[in-house]
């Protein structure tokens, strides 16, 4: 089975450097979304924080040595699916960023981890309890 995917976008940042992860980072940026997306943008609000999937399009092709992994801030070997390592089977990253404005098909966002250019796989809204879900209703 063949799976693949187009971008629906891509990461627009000036930063030249990106913290390892979102939950340290306060870098600012866009995500530049094709225009014929631009309507599945509706409800998405100043304040919301929203999943960022995304293609590490930098990372070298991955081979069966990586599936440990001694992380750069880690002191011992880890799992590849147990860490947020770029270098992974399928080169899929996922982070969480805070919706600073949104304009058109540009989204102003916080917390980007991302390099200028990362194409973009799809955006979803971050829920924490099932309860939050509008489409999900309450036990």
């Amino acid at each position: 089975m063949k799976i693949s995917f187009e971008p629906i976008g891509y990461v627009r940042t000036d930063a030249e450097t990106v913290p390892r992860h979102w939950t340290v980072s306060d870098v600012k940026g866009f995500l530049d979304i094709k225009q014929e997306f631009t309507p599945g943008l509706k409800d998405i609000k100043t304040g919301d924080q929203i999943v960022v999937l995304f293609h590490f399009h930098k990372s070298p092709p991955f081979t069966p040595d990586m599936l440990t992994q001694i992380p750069p801030h880690r002191d011992r070997e880890f799992g590849v699916f147990s860490i947020c390592s770029p270098r992974r089977p399928n080169a899929l990253g996922l982070s969480v960023v805070r919706v600073d404005a949104v304009h058109n098909n540009m989204i102003e966002v916080t917390g980007v981890d991302m390099l200028d250019g990362t194409p973009i796989i799809d955006i979803k809204p971050h829920i924490l309890f099932r309860e939050e879900c509008p489409s999900h209703p309450k036990r």
